[in-house]
């Protein structure tokens, strides 16, 4: 049964329908299984959650649409509290600023702030929610241009173990909000995040499609623009094999395929003929190669940005893997193809490489944990999975792939792009450990939230 304590808060227990909708995940793959779970839509909701707990001495795990679960530890016998806070996003035009609700999807950010002529560091897909993106570093498709999302963040409001309100920005506990912004969780509730935004009239965005057959000149032209690209511009090159559904036109079902796709920001009007170039320069020498079989690049309004890398829409069980790597030369791009490209049997439905660079490479003096990322490419590739023996399909292609390139990897990782808790993982050098421990310590001696660290982000 539904119980409501004396907190005022109603907690659901397994085979419920409130704990059914608190556990929903979006990755399929995630194991969620806590004891309990609440939905909390206040600030107050969260507070008594949170006293729910420690009466009973149950771990703290918090989460919101689920599109990660399978990057952090299992959610197993704890209190869980899924975040849909009230409120709506409220847009400072003046400051260029949005506070926004933890619970919020970015979809609801890029409307609201799209009326004002504004736009967010979003990610690429609509249904991702905005906290858990931007504090785990966030690649979106301006991030060339405007760096890391992590680093539009100006200030977080959350609860911390002791019930607190607290509000983490320059001015009133700056250690809290640099270790927030990447320095791997666990701090407490999120409640609120507040962002910078940035100008935006118009984009080119959108996703041209050809038959695998072209991916080594494709890939050959793609990585010769990557040397000198604008910062303007942000692309990815992957090779997809689509399944055969009644919404993906059949020219893309019918057998692997490579697709560029990205985004060309226009600050203001006077920007649209620079981007023209801009988009003739990358794109030109690729439809040179081969006609596309599909082609959408457009100019058009920056939310079309969210549907351009045609991520799903409806929760699906995915497993994968990701690297940042180097600059591979020839005999890198050889071996990505002999692994991922027409006759390699791979089993991902995509793989592919999210160029870096630009403004991502460059540390944010007012950055937090994870600031920059130095790498040229994020490498991440994903299959689907129905049973044990797709899974281990999947695994076995992924520990190929990663062997394969090895030789370029970084060590280093991208948070929003971890596939698994058991794959590497390592974003935050000793130092921004050390510190972030530091804080953790502070805001959460007893380690009520510790289950919600990033793996290999924290030693206590």
């Amino acid at each position: 049964m539904t119980m409501v304590g004396e907190q005022g808060v109603s907690i659901a227990l397994p085979g419920e329908a409130a704990f059914e909708a608190a556990t929903h995940i979006f990755n399929l793959a995630g194991r969620v299984r806590p004891v309990a779970a609440t939905t909390a839509r206040t600030v107050d909701e969260v507070r008594a959650a949170i006293r729910y707990a420690k009466e009973r001495r149950l771990p703290v795990r918090v989460h919101t649409t689920g599109h990660a679960a399978p990057a952090g530890r299992p959610v197993e016998n704890a209190l869980l509290i899924r975040t849909e806070l009230k409120g709506g996003v409220e847009i400072d035009s003046h400051r260029r600023v949005a506070r926004v609700p933890a619970g919020t999807r970015w979809a609801e950010v890029v409307e609201a702030a799209a009326a004002h002529g504004l736009a967010a560091p979003h990610g690429s897909a609509p249904t991702v929610g905005v906290v858990g993106y931007l504090l785990r570093g966030g690649l979106s498709f301006y991030g060339r241009l405007h760096g890391l999302a992590a680093n539009s963040v100006r200030a977080v409001e959350l609860v911390t173990a002791d019930g607190e309100l607290r509000r983490a920005d320059a001015t009133s506990d700056p250690e809290l909000l640099w270790a927030l912004r990447g320095g791997g969780g666990g701090f407490g509730v999120v409640t609120a995040i507040e962002i910078d935004l940035f100008p935006a009239t118009r984009v080119i965005t959108g996703a041209s499609f050809w038959p695998a057959a072209h991916a080594p000149r494709l890939l050959a032209e793609w990585r010769r623009w990557t040397v000198d690209a604008p910062w303007e511009v942000t692309t990815s090159l992957r090779v997809m094999n689509l399944p055969p559904l009644p919404e993906i036109p059949r020219a893309l079902s019918s057998g692997p395929v490579v697709t560029v796709d990205g985004a060309i920001l226009c600050t203001t009007g006077d920007d649209l003929t620079l981007a023209r170039r801009q988009a003739e320069s990358l794109l030109a020498p690729l439809r040179a190669v081969a006609d596309p079989v599909v082609d959408s690049w457009e100019e058009t309004v920056p939310a079309a940005v969210l549907e351009a890398h045609m991520e799903p829409d409806e929760p699906i069980a995915i497993a994968g893997d990701h690297m940042l790597l180097r600059e591979f030369g020839d005999e890198g791009a050889a071996e990505f193809l002999r692994l991922l490209g027409e006759g390699s049997g791979s089993p991902l439905v995509t793989a592919g490489l999210r160029q870096l660079g630009g403004a991502y490479a460059v540390p944010d003096p007012r950055g937090g944990a994870l600031s920059h990322l130095d790498a040229a490419y994020a490498y991440s590739g994903a299959g689907v999975v129905e049973d044990a023996a797709s899974l281990a399909a999947v695994e076995e292609h992924c520990a190929a792939v990663r062997a394969a390139l090895s030789p370029w990897d970084t060590g280093r990782t991208a948070p929003s792009f971890v596939e698994n808790v058991e794959q590497p993982q390592g974003h935050l050098g000793p130092e921004q450990i050390a510190a972030a421990d530091r804080v953790r310590e502070r805001v959460d001696p007893d380690g009520l939230f510790r289950g919600d660290v990033t793996p290999n982000a924290s030693r206590l």
